[in-house]
């Protein structure tokens, strides 16, 4: 019987607690996570190779770092599931979703979380982009 190989998530956060609590979450899901801090060592990776899906920090060294990147991403792979994780509206006010075209359109990403997402929601999320 052949092994199923493990789905490879990238994850991209500038905060290292935050991408560490999440990488392991991720590992405990039973995903391969490969992360990165930052927007450059996310280029250099997808680069390099495709994960199966991306979950990005909207705000890192830029105010849409995450947006930038999902652009990135989306052209090199059109069908890679991308979810943008953010505390934007908590410390913002302001609103981001992707639930009608025109915001598919320009956010590129497949889901919008706010962050501190449970990682049983999370993994139910991941399930149905990769389709598991």
């Amino acid at each position: 019987m052949l092994k199923k190989e493990k789905k490879t998530i990238l994850i991209v956060d500038d905060d290292a607690d935050y991408l560490f609590q999440l990488r392991h979450g991720v590992k405990d899901m039973g995903f391969e996570a490969i992360s990165a801090g930052t927007q450059k060592e996310a280029e250099d990776i997808i680069q390099r190779m495709r994960p199966d899906l991306a979950i990005l920090d909207l705000m890192m060294e830029n105010q849409d770092t995450g947006f930038i990147l999902c652009h990135k991403i989306k052209s090199m792979y059109p069908d890679l599931p991308i979810i943008i994780v953010s505390a934007v509206t908590a410390e913002t006010g302001m609103l981001f979703d992707v639930t009608t075209e025109e915001e598919q359109d320009w956010v590129k990403a497949d889901l919008f979380l706010d962050k501190g997402i449970r990682m049983d929601q999370l993994h139910k999320e991941i399930n149905k982009l990769l389709k598991l």
